[in-house]
């Protein structure tokens, strides 16, 4: 079985027909569709007219065993399976999660929970399927990455490379918003045209319409002789306009008239000019703020905002920082003629523990720092700054140590303290054990303490799952949990 693309329908395999229709209806209230059937035969029957995105399984089927029926589905691959078992068969569900469920609901579980639970599925069905169309990629056009969010942009990049259409960049500085902007020309039409790159934030205001549209000779001070602007020289290609939100207001009606006709003056002339360009944007704040605060024409925005691509900060993106890393130290190390074959395991581990605010940019004038001063054929720890060695050795031993988990902004506890997790003085904060010694139940005492660890991540889910020593899923799992049923464990 093979999934299509655009298939979207739920198959419920549910024997008792009140049950199969009241799921059914409930998905069906939530905008997803369903059908349901009663028997693994029926089921397979249905499987193979139309292949299913998700599958509801009961594992209590009149004609076959549901985990046999879960290992048929796994062999013929295709779509995701949910499987639901009554409350005393929870071992049973484990052991279906075991064999390649997606999830388990166990009966009688509140619509919420059900439409939750389905969407999750669909939602991740549909990103593995994405994935899995370009592989899993270790680079792409010069971006460097194989984490599931960046398997995701270069999806994106290779969709809208095709098309016309404006592209907005977001990220914050030193994400590789150009590198990206550099992808959508490679793998686009216009490929043999040329790629002009125009930094709006590195420009004096008064000279940027110059810069964009060019001037004639004596358009002003200084213009000596005719100048082409970005926009002509662009012709026949795309024209990169980074950090876009510095424009200034007026200029940025020029830019909406030109985007809206593909025709400009140079400063100084009164002759009209036209050019065929593909624009892509780029800046590291929020433009939604910067419309709101008025600094930014909303009509103009949604003329670029057609495509939005937004680039993680390195610091969520997992282990893609030793990836790059490794990439980086091959590169400098044939610039600068050194030796450098690889980077040891306690140097990888103070990159990981790192939190990177200036991103790819910061790690690599990091390692251009250490390939210059040093050489061999390891990058150790010791040729690492201070602060990285630091973040690692807090991260290993933060019990002897006494310091906080790197890089996150708190203060550690005075002595004969403690913070909400171990109960501190205030009556009103009662930690684990609650009011007047009282012991909180274990399941308690764990959100406590990953909301804790969250909130001192400053909501980075993977590195607060980095530092408590779980696994990032772990924590998304319980925490859709606890929202769905706050007051069980």
């Amino acid at each position: 079985m093979v999934a299509d693309e655009s298939a979207s329908e739920v198959l419920i395999i549910e024997d008792d027909a009140l049950l199969a229709r009241l799921y059914a209806e409930q998905l069906r209230g939530a905008g997803i569709p369903a059908v349901a059937v009663g028997t693994a035969a029926a089921a397979f029957e249905r499987i193979a007219a139309t292949p299913p995105a998700l599958v509801l399984l009961d594992l209590s089927l009149p004609d076959a065993n549901g985990l046999d029926i879960l290992a048929d589905l796994r062999r013929r691959g295709g779509c995701d399976v949910v499987v639901v078992t009554a409350h005393g068969s929870v071992n049973v569900a484990v052991e279906a999660m075991r064999a390649g469920a997606h999830d388990f609901l166990v009966k009688p579980f509140p619509p919420e929970r059900l439409v939750v639970t389905v969407r999750n599925a669909l939602a991740l069905g549909t990103l593995t399927r994405l994935v899995d169309r370009i592989g899993e990629r270790e680079a792409y056009c010069g971006m460097i990455g194989r984490s599931l969010v960046m398997q995701g942009i270069y999806r994106i990049i290779e969709g809208a490379a095709q098309s016309r259409a404006s592209v907005f960049i977001t990220g914050e500085s030193g994400t590789g918003k150009e590198l990206a902007a550099e992808a959508l020309h490679a793998r686009s039409p216009r490929a043999r045209g040329p790629f002009v790159a125009l930094n709006c934030a590195a420009i004096p205001r008064d000279l940027m319409e110059s810069e964009i549209f060019g001037h004639v000779r004596g358009a002003f001070t200084g213009a000596h002789t005719d100048r082409d602007g970005a926009a002509t020289r662009a012709h026949g290609g795309t024209l990169f306009l980074d950090e876009v939100c510095e424009m200034d207001l007026a200029l940025q009606s020029k830019l909406l008239r030109f985007l809206q006709t593909g025709a400009f003056q140079k400063v100084g002339s009164g002759v009209t000019e036209r050019v065929d360009i593909r624009i892509v944007s780029a800046t590291n704040r929020d433009p939604l703020v910067e419309v709101e605060a008025g600094r930014f024409r909303e009509d103009l925005y949604y003329r670029l905002h057609v495509v939005p691509i937004h680039l993680p900060p390195l610091r969520q993106r997992g282990d893609d920082v030793r990836l790059i890393a490794r990439h980086l130290l091959d590169d400098l190390a044939s610039l600068e003629g050194k030796g450098f074959r690889r980077i040891d395991a306690a140097a990888e581990a103070a990159l990981a523990a790192y939190r990177w605010p200036g991103n790819i940019r910061q790690l690599y004038n990091v390692l251009h720092g250490a390939v210059v001063l040093n050489d061999g054929e390891v990058l150790t720890l010791d040729m690492l700054p201070a602060q990285l060695r630091e973040a690692e050795a807090r991260l290993l031993k933060p019990a002897t140590t006494g310091a906080p988990p790197p890089e996150l902004d708190f203060e550690p506890v005075a002595d004969g303290e403690v913070d909400e997790v171990g109960g501190g003085r205030d009556p009103d904060t009662p930690g684990i054990y609650g009011a007047e010694g009282e012991i909180r139940p274990l399941w308690q005492v764990e959100r406590m303490a990953i909301e804790r660890a969250i909130e001192l991540c400053g909501g980075n889910v993977p590195r607060a799952a980095a530092l408590l020593g779980i696994s990032a899923s772990t924590i998304y799992r319980k925490r859709q949990a606890w929202s769905e049923a706050p007051t069980d464990p």
